[in-house]
């Protein structure tokens, strides 16, 4: 789940980017619904990752590191979790308040909030904010991890790693 996560906000990601680039209407309104899908993949994917960790708890701890490294290691993942559910949201509902219908896989999602155009650059740039501080907090969990890895040594980095089949 950490990993389809991970690819299906970078393909969003890149197509956000990619379509600022690009000429040709229909390349960027694809782009644009491209963007809004796999948005809507992670909100999906935070829902069942929610799902998963009360069902199975969190996975064990490699190390042992005091408790205000703990407690920033949690508040730093559940600030990943809040932006995992806020940021397809504020797209759901910024894409809405442009009166632009969201599509899901040929179904029309009901609209969160309805056309307002004041309301609309509001969630711009609340949607924009956010994306800058999930970079943030990706950059900072990428550094966590190097230095359980390089620093620690202590095994942390090989538990998020995917397991090889034999």
């Amino acid at each position: 789940m950490h990993w389809l996560t991970v690819l299906c906000v970078c393909v969003g990601v890149t197509f956000i980017l990619v379509r600022d680039q690009v000429d040709g209407r229909a390349l960027r309104q694809w782009l644009l619904e491209g963007h809004r899908h796999f948005g809507l993949f992670v909100l999906i994917l935070f829902f069942l990752r929610v799902a998963l960790r009360i069902r199975l708890g969190t996975l064990p701890s490699a190390s042992r590191n005091a408790w205000p490294i703990r407690a920033a290691a949690a508040l730093t993942h559940i600030a990943l979790y809040a932006l995992m559910l806020a940021l397809p949201i504020l797209g759901w509902a910024l894409s809405n308040a442009e009166d632009k219908p969201v599509h899901f896989f040929g179904l029309t999602l009901p609209a969160l909030v309805g056309g307002d155009e004041d309301l609309a650059d509001r969630l711009q740039t609340l949607h924009l904010d956010a994306a800058w501080l999930l970079l943030a907090l990706v950059l900072l969990h990428i550094a966590a991890a190097l230095w359980h890895h390089f620093a620690l040594r202590d095994g942390t980095l090989r538990l998020m790693l995917p397991k090889r089949r034999r």
